[in-house]
């Protein structure tokens, strides 16, 4: 038995636009995940994430599956739009009743709720009309949505993450096109602007939040960023400093400025003019804005230094360091390769790169191929990556990582973006005809984690 510490923080999470549905009800305004679903081809099943989970209308019984799984804390996305329709402006009162309605049962249930601001929902509004994360403003008008979220609920809830995975919100939206807003044109500058804005509009959450709603309750404010472990494919050093810098153009990107201030040196010296700098009052104004590191984790790379002909991608981080996920191992439905002890390494990296700074694994889950109900029950494969993956935390803790939580990916199936319903991540079997939730092996050996507060 690999004991955790007591208080250690056992959760699972979802998004909004993966589970809650009602995509145009009580006064809800469009976002970005609305329009871009609906252009054909862009998820690989034609589904949207219009009706998905019907979470909105299922609060009582999702919230009574996550008290039998013995869930400590929830984290849970909140939709900008659904707060504010047009993005600023004009509040919607049911789309705060809904949130508080949620905050309310989880904490009647004995559940820590942990809202995340931002999970990939611009208000189509702000996106159409100005640009979004490309518009200056952008960080101010976060802020503002943020304020609403603050005064309407801060003085129940303790755990806040602002941005979740902010670079793949910038690289998969304004380089690959593969996410919404599904950009492509100018993906080796937008990324960095987009980063850039999304960095200002954390700090500035972080300084109002921290200023006026903080209190002496304890409460918390960071970032949710998702990285895979870098392996250099050698002992060489130019395959090590292609890993390192693989790390610092990942999570380095923004776990470097919410820390120290500023980018990582590899970054600023290798984008130059292709990447924004901030102002003196910027770099204050981010150093030590994350109470927390969120992390993301699910996956490793094998990663070297090119040479020849790999060198000629038009990407400059890409002519740095080239990566790929082939270990001999199995791939996943999802292209990914897990190994457990990449975790150790991430979570030991992290505790070394930023002394001092707690960690909470916000994201970690293993996917599956869509299959009959029966198959998808039995999630064997899934129960496995669980009981190693949280081994391997135990394993960074005992070596002296700052590991307060871990939190599972995911409560439920549901839409998983691009992929649609191609393939599962939860941790409960959900009949999107019916609606009906039914527990997995994977909520059954999660359960028995918690009550034991070990693997």
């Amino acid at each position: 038995m690999l004991t955790f510490p007591d208080g250690f923080v056992w959760g699972a999470a979802t998004s909004s636009y993966q589970v809650e549905g009602a995509w145009q009800e009580d006064g809800k305004g469009p976002h970005i995940w609305d329009a871009y679903t609906l252009i054909p081809a862009k998820v690989c099943d034609g589904s949207t994430g219009q009706v998905s989970c019907d979470h909105y209308h299922h609060l009582e019984e999702d919230v009574a599956l996550m008290k039998a799984m013995g869930l400590r804390a929830y984290r849970f996305s909140i939709c900008w739009p659904r707060i504010l329709p047009k993005g600023t402006g004009e509040v919607n009162e049911r789309g705060l009743a809904f949130y508080d309605r949620l905050i309310s049962l989880l904490l009647d249930n004995g559940i820590e709720p942990c809202p995340t601001l931002y999970h990939w929902e611009m208000p189509l509004a702000l996106e159409m009309g100005y640009g979004g994360w490309l518009h200056p403003d952008s960080p101010a008008w976060f802020a503002d949505y943020a304020r609403v979220c603050f005064e309407r609920f801060g003085d129940r809830v303790r755990t806040w993450v602002t941005i979740n995975e902010p670079e793949a919100h910038s690289m998969c939206g304004y380089r690959w096109g593969v996410h919404a807003p599904g950009r492509v044109a100018h993906g080796n500058t937008e990324p960095w602007l987009v980063g850039h804005h999304l960095l200002q509009a954390h700090a500035r959450t972080a300084r109002l939040y921290r200023e006026e709603f903080q209190g002496a309750g304890g409460g918390r404010i960071g970032m949710a960023v998702s990285v895979h472990w870098a392996q250099p494919r050698t002992d060489s050093r130019a395959d090590r400093e292609a890993a390192q810098t693989c790390l610092e153009f990942n999570f380095g990107w923004f776990g470097h400025p919410t820390v120290y201030g500023e980018y990582p040196e590899s970054m600023r010296a290798l984008l130059r003019d292709k990447q924004p700098r901030f102002t003196a009052d910027e770099r204050a104004l981010l150093k030590g804005s994350a109470d927390f590191l969120g992390l993301n984790h699910y996956h490793t790379h094998q990663v070297w230094a090119p040479t020849g002909a790999e060198r000629e991608s038009p990407f400059v981080e890409r002519q740095l360091f080239a990566e790929t996920e082939e270990f001999g191992e199995p791939r996943s439905v999802m292209g990914w390769v897990f190994l457990p002890w990449g975790m150790t390494k991430m979570l030991t990296w992290l505790h070394e790169t930023y002394p001092g700074v707690p960690i909470y694994v916000m994201e970690n889950g293993y996917p599956l191929a869509r299959a009959s109900k029966a198959e998808s029950l039995d999630d064997q494969p899934r129960v496995e990556h669980y009981r190693t993956y949280l081994a391997a935390c135990h394993e960074a803790m005992a070596a002296g990582a700052d590991v307060r939580g871990f939190f599972a990916w995911t409560l439920m199936d549901n839409f998983e973006w691009g992929l649609g319903y191609s393939v599962n991540l939860g941790l409960h079997h959900v009949d999107f005809a019916t609606g009906e939730r039914t527990p997995k092996a994977s909520a059954r050996f999660y359960r028995q984690v918690i009550a034991q507060n070990g693997v």
